[in-house]
């Protein structure tokens, strides 16, 4: 993953990357899956009208992952609503908040203070694993760029009623939502929804039947 690093950096029509580990069992652990690990990538040019790893990689990591056989699920998202900023910045630029019926997308992440670690780790965990059997969830993975301190969940939701359900509906969720507000867990986070504008690949058996269920 380091590898994709330089190549991702001198990409020009890459505005802003992330190479992450991830957890293991669809959500973040503090035990890392050293099988998989996550890219996230912002073009500047808006939606893309192609989806080819070259074109959203370039053609150095494209050919790596074809050399290897790895296993890929890429989404292709546009944000339409949420806040919160990634190491200062807005990664995705002021987002206008746009109601959408259907499938739903959501990045959580959060650099954790040091010293609320312990307190994160009780609470949030147990929550992060109730996910997994809620109505409506689809798919999730946990990714993180270091490992117990700076995580994030990216997670599908059949529409969004069902993942406010679960995010607010639920008692011990919304709970542990306003600790970690009162107590200042974080010292940075975002929180941001998007419409799913296509898929590729598949991971883990999702999408369930190997097609495209959005685009």
């Amino acid at each position: 993953m380091a590898l994709f690093r330089l190549p991702l950096s001198f990409n020009k029509n890459i505005s802003f990357f992330k190479l992450m580990g991830c957890g293991k069992n669809g959500t973040f652990d503090k035990v890392p899956d050293l099988t998989q690990w996550a890219i996230l990538t912002q073009h500047r040019n808006g939606k893309l009208n192609q989806t080819s790893l070259q074109h959203l990689y370039g053609m150095w990591i494209a050919r790596w992952i074809k050399w290897f056989a790895l296993e890929t699920l890429t989404f292709q998202l546009e944000p339409i609503g949420g806040h919160g900023t990634w190491d200062g910045k807005q990664v995705f630029g002021q987002i206008s908040t746009t109601q959408h019926e259907g499938p739903i997308a959501t990045l959580t992440r959060a650099t954790i203070r040091i010293s609320k670690m312990k307190y994160f780790w009780q609470n949030v965990a147990p929550v992060a694993a109730n996910m997994l059997t809620a109505p409506g969830f689809e798919f999730s993975v946990g990714i993180g760029e270091i490992p117990w301190i700076k995580q994030a969940t990216f997670s599908i939701w059949t529409t969004e009623t069902h993942m406010k359900n679960f995010a607010y509906g639920m008692k011990t969720h919304s709970e542990v939502i306003k600790k970690t507000r009162k107590e200042k867990w974080y010292s940075e986070d975002m929180f941001v929804r998007f419409k799913i504008l296509h898929t590729e690949g598949q991971l883990r058996n999702y999408p369930p039947v190997k097609r495209n269920p959005y685009f």
